[in-house]
C-alpha cells in the first residue's frame, strides 16, 4: 500500500487511490536495461477520489482531459532514473504538480 500523497494543506489523496506498478523500461541504459523493473506506472482515478470536492474535481478532469483514460484515470510513466524508488518519487511529484 502506498502512502498518502500530500498535494497542499487540506489536500490529501489516499494511499490506497494511488496504484503503483513496476515493469521493464526500454531503450539504452547499460547491462542492466532489461533486467531491472525501474519503470513506474502510476495511476491514479481523479474521478473517483474521495480527495477531491465536486468543484475540484470537474476541474481537474476538464484540464486534464486529454491525458485521461476512459475511466477517468491519470497514468504517469516514470523510466528517467536507474532506481525504482527515484522513480515512484518523481511521478508522485507530477502528480502532486498537476
Amino acid at each position: 500500500m502506498q502512502e498518502d500523497l500530500t498535494i497542499r494543506p487540506g489536500l490529501i489523496i489516499p494511499g490506497h487511490e494511488l496504484d503503483v506498478e513496476a515493469s521493464v523500461g526500454g531503450g539504452p541504459g547499460g547491462q542492466h536495461v532489461n533486467k531491472s523493473a525501474t519503470r513506474i506506472t502510476l495511476r491514479w482515478s481523479a474521478a473517483d477520489s474521495v480527495a477531491l470536492t465536486k468543484a475540484q474535481r470537474a476541474r481537474f478532469l476538464i484540464k486534464f482531459q486529454s491525458r485521461l483514460t476512459k475511466q477517468g484515470e491519470i497514468v504517469l510513466h516514470v523510466h528517467q532514473h536507474r532506481s525504482q524508488t527515484r522513480n515512484l518519487e518523481t511521478a508522485r511529484e507530477r502528480l502532486a504538480e498537476m
